[in-house]
């Protein structure tokens, strides 16, 4: 089987498919129906972060570590998980940011790594792969600002794959699969930036 590639992901991706690593490394795609989105329009964050985000608690940077952020996503939750994510995947993924098509929202306290997202952004439709955190509420300040950025930007689809409590609470619903791909087709055929690369680092308020 051939090495996953940057322009795998990026074929999988427009055509609704993306790919996760079993336990022995073998990589498999995915397409569920119904598949889960969160709607930009309807989040808000939750007022227990407000103090957060006013007193600039975390720093912001975008794109300054984008293995790290995936590293930690890769850190098995507890004994019994299995990262889906791989050496191959972290390989692939970090190249397809290379080429400015997948993205990392980080969360630092103190200029150290405490929390963070990443995913792949292709016109204005951005899919949201994994978060992780090591300090209470910091993937949480990090995806208000990924929210931030996708309304700024004029994006139409944040996709969120799978259903679960995780991304319930930020206002996920699934859709059947026919629904997402025609708001993908749409989505992806829409010139949308997903951040000035000339910003590294800065920090938000609500």
């Amino acid at each position: 089987m051939t090495k996953l590639t940057p322009d795998d992901l990026f074929h999988g991706y427009i055509n609704g498919i993306f790919p996760m690593a079993d336990s022995d490394g073998t990589i498999y795609w995915y397409s569920p129906d119904p598949r889960a989105i969160i709607p930009l329009d309807s989040y808000k964050p939750h007022k227990s972060l407000r103090p957060l985000l006013n007193k600039n608690y975390f720093e912001i940077r975008i794109d300054y570590d984008f293995e790290a952020v995936m590293r930690g996503c890769a850190v098995a939750r507890n004994d019994t998980d299995d990262t889906w994510i791989s050496e191959e995947i972290i390989e692939a993924y970090t190249g397809l940011n290379g080429i400015g098509l997948a993205h990392s929202v980080e969360a630092y306290l103190d200029n150290k790594l405490v929390g963070g997202l990443y995913g792949v952004s292709i016109g204005a439709a951005f899919f949201g792969e994994s978060m992780f955190y090591t300090q209470p509420n910091a993937s949480k300040i990090a995806f208000h600002y990924l929210i931030q950025t996708l309304r700024q930007q004029g994006f139409e689809l944040l996709d969120t794959q799978f259903i679960n409590d995780n991304v319930k609470r930020f206002g996920a619903i699934e859709i059947p699969k026919a629904n997402y791909l025609n708001l993908l087709r749409k989505a992806t055929a829409k010139k949308a930036r997903f951040i000035e690369h000339e910003i590294e680092h800065l920090f938000i308020k609500a």
